[in-house]
């Protein structure tokens, strides 16, 4: 039975598509609107791809962000990036983070969660005041305390790196068997969670690639609680007053 569940934050419990949308409309207003989903997967991709190297202090965050965003756009046909548009597009994009909600589905399994006191948990990859704005932004410590929340910069280990799991493992006092980590990168959160013998939910909402004999869930049918309820049965405790399901 698993008795503890952690999330992945950005585009697990928030769109980050939206600030991602906007920053790109306002910095390439003609940049083809049906490409922008496509887009936003390889821009994630370039991140990935070079984040250890900005962890490492081998790069920047300047030099990190203007790569990620000159490679997407190569992807796409754009020959030349200028460090101005590469500044104005992080701009952008960080003041849209001030908009950011959380997804109403993920709002329904806190609230399920924290009802049925499951132990809740934050690992999220980036830069420690960046994704703590974000956290911030989106309420989260309405269901998860400062203690449960780990950032990469703040921890010195990155998803997928097994570290960052068994830290989160040792300080939230829980037994990996026994853990669930959600979130909606393959290579970081479900590799990363399977190799310091967790349990994972891929959230595969971008509708990316799946690897051989991989199966992921979307937020819609993550709301159904099917899994969820699998592994945590009603509580046997009695019931007072009205019963009513979370909203």
């Amino acid at each position: 039975m698993l008795k503890s569940v952690v999330f992945d934050v950005d585009d697990t419990v928030y769109d980050q598509q939206v600030p991602f949308y906007s920053a790109v409309k306002k910095i390439f207003p003609t940049f083809p609107n049906e490409e922008i989903p496509k887009f936003y997967i390889r821009f994630r991709h370039h991140s990935d791809s070079v984040f250890e190297k900005t962890t490492s202090g081998e790069w920047s965050l300047a030099i990190m962000r203007f790569y990620r965003l000159a490679e997407s756009l190569k992807d796409f046909g754009w020959s030349s990036l200028t460090e101005k548009e590469s500044c104005a597009f992080q701009q952008v994009y960080e003041d849209e983070l001030g908009n950011i909600q959380m997804h109403p589905e993920i709002v329904r399994v806190f609230d399920y969660l924290k009802g049925k006191q499951i132990p809740l948990g934050i690992i999220t990859n980036g830069p420690t005041d960046h994704q703590y704005k974000k956290i911030k932004q989106l309420k989260i410590e309405a269901w998860i305390p400062s203690d449960n929340i780990f950032i990469s910069q703040s921890t010195g280990f990155q998803k997928p790196q097994k570290e960052i799991f068994d830290l989160t493992a040792k300080q939230m006092q829980l037994d990996p068997q026994t853990a669930l980590y959600i979130g909606d990168s393959f290579e970081n959160d479900v590799v990363g969670a399977h190799n310091a013998g967790w349990h994972s939910l891929w959230l595969n909402h971008r509708l990316r690639d799946k690897p051989k004999n991989t199966e992921a869930s979307s937020l819609k049918e993550l709301t159904s609680f099917d899994k969820l309820l699998i592994q945590f049965p009603p509580s046997s405790s009695k019931k007072k007053g009205c019963d009513r399901a979370s909203s």
